[in-house]
């Protein structure tokens, strides 16, 4: 039920982006601005950013951040939570901000995926052994992935919000093949391709002696263009707000008196953007 209603979430927020675009372009550049204060910053607080424009400018839905210590109970990769007003269906959502190229899709905590596809050997083509493969429990993630890449390109300033079409690359799964050669490569992975040899995704090993890079199910944005639907409709240019740092800065060491002052106020911006775009209160 939540896959579908993800679904209706995402072809919901590249309407309001196609509609409205320069308020995703603003939201956009202030999170990317974040990186200026911490290199990784802008990941935590994107998850809040993208939280709060679904309450403000998503009128049918409402969103909850979740928070690091209550994600770290659940059993499924969550950043936040976000339920249809309208069906009352609550569905989890993982965020990401990544560079263009390897994307984590599923950390596989449980050391399931690799093992079961290690079973098969090196080469697997066959159409039933494939299907059972992405039937068993250790795959119940690839019918559960509600990840929204924040994809950006630093150097040319521009983001890129991707959605991963599992169902699509599941049926597109021609072959896997085990690769254990590669730049930098310390463990071997299984990958996935079309009957094209297009490049789908991958397991990577994950045992104790693998870290968050090395392990669980991974695609690239690059490599796997066609298995990617943009909800931005392409790239968003941003650009850094100098001014927000300042806040930031100016707001660390002034009151709960003046940050009171302050959400008032742009608060009161917010309202105008809405009015402004149309956008119901």
């Amino acid at each position: 039920m939540s896959k579908e209603a993800y679904k209706d979430f995402t072809k919901r927020f590249s309407l309001l982006i196609k509609k409205h675009p320069a308020l995703i372009t603003m939201t956009l550049s202030n999170i990317f601005t974040m990186r200026l204060i911490g290199n990784k910053t802008h990941g935590d607080l994107a998850e809040i950013a993208i939280s709060e424009f679904i309450n403000q400018y998503m009128y049918d839905f409402k969103s909850i951040h979740v928070g690091k210590d209550l994600y770290r109970a659940k059993s499924k990769e969550e950043d936040i939570t976000v339920e249809n007003e309208i069906t009352n269906e609550k569905f989890p959502i993982s965020l990401k901000a990544y560079g263009d190229g390897p994307l984590q899709l599923s950390t596989d905590k449980n050391f399931q995926m690799y093992p079961l596809l290690e079973s098969h050997g090196d080469f697997i083509d066959d159409n039933t052994i494939i299907e059972n493969i992405f039937s068993q429990d250790a795959f119940s993630c690839f019918s559960q992935i509600n990840v929204l890449p924040l994809i950006y390109d630093e150097k040319k300033q521009k983001c890129n919000i991707l959605v991963f079409d599992a169902d699509l690359a599941r049926n597109s799964t021609a072959y896997i093949k085990k690769a254990t050669e590669g730049s930098g490569r310390k463990h071997p992975a299984y990958r996935f391709f079309d009957q094209n040899g297009c490049y789908i995704c991958e397991v990577r090993y994950g045992n104790a002696a693998a870290n968050a890079l090395q392990r669980g199910l991974w695609t690239n944005t690059k490599n796997a263009t066609p298995f990617f639907t943009s909800v931005t409709n392409g790239w968003i240019d941003y650009s850094h707000n100098l001014v927000l740092v300042k806040l930031f800065s100016h707001a660390l060491i002034s009151s709960i008196k003046g940050h009171e002052i302050a959400l008032e106020n742009i608060k009161n911006d917010i309202a105008t953007l809405k009015q402004v775009n149309g956008i119901n209160a």
